[in-house]
């Protein structure tokens, strides 16, 4: 049982991890050996400096602060207003709340795209277009029905005496949102801290559709540049994708502890 067990994990982080390797092994390589037959998955030389190539072939440095920038803005956003609507639904009594919150959830299986023509036009509107805003600004009005659901969920494992205990002492909701329920959500906000880093690294989407000007580009827009209309550098390409996933990896092994402990509550309890 365990040995089957384990060969099917051993198997899914093989077909996981060859990816990453492939993009290792192709960002080491001579320009034009990438698309070679067959294909060589040691190379023959290591050319370690293809990935200072890839810093001085574009402004990385920029399209670095521009995606925290994004990042900061809208992971607070998530984590203020997704706490206060979490809160809502799990500790306020009010009229049509379970209702209410089955809403929230629904608007996940809401295919993104529906809303896309929506917002652009919203948001050309606003003058926000080649701006930050429309990337940071839909995280402050609720933080994501995820979100919501995820601390929700974990707020209702923690016991409510302690809301009671809070209340005695004079406390009102805010009071107790901040020192009694986040101090002890610390592996949701983990989480989402997690779950959005994830998001707003690796969106293409979002900065391709409100973002025209060159030095508000993003990562995940900028490695674009790496794509020539008549040629493409794939090993600088590959050097400058494997420099961006060391940070999602790193964030990750960082906070694996907190980020199993916040999906692990997820669903248990209520109230």
């Amino acid at each position: 049982m365990n040995v089957g067990l384990h060969a099917v994990l051993i198997i899914g982080a093989a077909v996981n991890v060859a990816p990453l390797l492939w993009m290792l092994s192709t960002a080491l390589q001579p320009s034009g050996s990438a698309l070679t037959f067959p294909p060589q998955i040691i190379p023959q030389s290591f050319h370690w400096d293809n990935f200072g190539r890839a810093l001085a072939a574009a402004p990385l440095g920029l399209y670095l602060l521009n995606t925290l920038t994004i990042f900061v803005g809208a992971v607070l956003g998530a984590l203020v207003t997704g706490s206060l609507a979490a809160y809502a639904f799990a500790r306020i009594r009010f009229p049509g709340r379970d209702a209410l919150f089955v809403l929230v959830i629904a608007t996940i299986m809401l295919p993104a795209v529906v809303t896309l023509i929506p917002q652009f036009i919203e948001f050309r509107t606003l003058h926000w277009v080649d701006t930050f805003l429309p990337l940071i600004v839909p995280t402050w009005l609720g933080g994501g029905a995820f979100n919501i659901f995820l601390l929700r969920q974990f707020f209702m494992t923690i016991p409510y005496e302690l809301d009671e205990a809070a209340r005695l002492d004079g406390a009102g909701h805010l009071q107790i949102l901040w020192r009694v329920l986040l101090p002890l959500s610390k592996p949701a906000l983990a989480t989402i801290v997690v779950f959005s880093f994830v998001l707003h690294w690796n969106d293409f989407l979002g900065p391709l559709i409100y973002i025209s000007s060159a030095n508000k580009q993003t990562l995940a827009l900028g490695l674009y540049s790496f794509v020539g209309e008549y040629a493409t550098h794939w090993n600088l390409l590959m050097a400058a994708s494997f420099l961006m996933v060391l940070p999602v990896l790193v964030i990750f092994f960082a906070a694996q502890r907190y980020f199993v402990r916040g999906l692990q509550f997820t669903g248990m309890g209520g109230r």
